[in-house]
């Protein structure tokens, strides 16, 4: 990978950027079942933590609510990518909601592995940020067996019934460096630690955190276009700070600051898992006017993963009115 050299000034547009494949089953989910039921279709939480995405289907006839008791009993609701705990099942369940779950599939496999290591008995040490959704329904799981560990010194400060009896999963959309950091603590305070079977911090938030080191060097300042309370994309902004370069996270163009660009000749450009290529776009518009005129994709990693739909709004692609979704830009 090598930047051109010009005497302009120029973007480093990174791939893979933007939408993950949970994220645009996740949306698509919600497009299909408009289609298929007609609206008002409920989404418990956020689809996805981006504002823009969500201004969209709520135009479209979605309605979001924050819990199931904003919903009309036997209405059909629809579960975010970030997954729920059973209680929120069981609610759905007495309430007689017809559901749709739109929990990345990525997401799944750390609530199954919550499960499996709380039937043998184990202690798990949950690495995450407290307030984060995907975190409340994985610890739902198994709040009994579950200590919730944010940081290198809730780590060091643990303790455990058992510990010959204690694992630790993980938030799939987690900084990898601080990640291993907690893991090596936690490996050297209970040398019989299980994991994983395999890591929990997904493939999209692992190419884009690498995508990000990669083009640190060849950058003085990085924009990271996403909403505020997307997890994947603060980390992104925090990968890029440890390398020593100025990062910034916004919502979209309107957000760009002049002075943030004063002296930067190279500006590199990337975008959370469940930020819209369009916003990019028109950041990269932005740039332009600001006399950032020579335009270079970086490309670092291939993604080429998909996940299927599930069975409520699995039907022939001639009755849906139009693609359910652009496709993502990484692919």
């Amino acid at each position: 990978m090598q930047a051109t050299h010009s005497a302009g000034k120029k973007v480093l547009l990174l791939r893979p950027r933007g939408f993950c494949a949970g994220v645009v089953r996740a949306i698509d989910i919600v497009k299909i079942a408009l289609d298929l039921y007609g609206a008002p279709i409920y989404v418990r939480k956020e689809i996805v933590h981006n504002r823009h995405v969500v201004d969209e289907l709520r135009a479209q006839g979605a309605i979001f609510v924050n819990e199931l008791h904003e919903v009309p009993a036997g209405a059909r609701v629809i579960f975010s990518a970030h997954g729920v705990s059973p209680a929120v099942r069981q609610s759905a369940r007495e309430r007689n909601l017809s559901v749709i779950d739109a929990t990345c599939p990525l997401v799944t496999k750390v609530h199954l592995e919550a499960v499996r290591f709380a039937q043998h008995g184990y202690t798990i040490l949950l690495i995450g940020h407290k307030d984060h959704e995907e975190i409340e329904g994985t610890f739902g799981e198994a709040p009994a067996n579950t200590i919730l560990i944010e940081s290198e010194e809730d780590a060091e400060r643990v303790a455990v019934p058992d510990p010959e009896k204690v694992c630790y999963l993980t938030q799939t959309t987690l900084s990898l460096d601080e990640t291993r950091g907690i893991v090596e603590i936690l490996e050297r305070r209970f040398p019989k630690i299980a994991g994983p079977r395999s890591q929990d911090i997904c493939y999209a938030t692992q190419n884009r955190q690498t995508a990000v080191k990669a083009v640190a060097p060849l950058c003085e300042l990085l924009l990271v276009v996403g909403s505020q309370n997307s997890s994947n994309s603060k980390r992104l902004v925090e990968v890029c700070q440890r390398a020593g370069v100025p990062s910034y996270l916004i919502d979209d163009r309107r957000f760009l600051r002049d002075e943030w660009l004063e002296g930067v000749r190279t500006v590199a450009v990337t975008a959370g898992a469940s930020a819209p290529e369009h916003l990019v776009q028109e950041l990269i518009d932005g740039l332009r006017e600001q006399g950032f005129t020579l335009v270079e994709e970086v490309d670092i990693v291939e993604e080429d993963v998909r996940f299927s739909l599930p069975a409520e709004v699995q039907v022939p692609v001639a009755r849906l009115a139009g693609p359910a979704s652009q496709p993502p830009a990484s692919a």
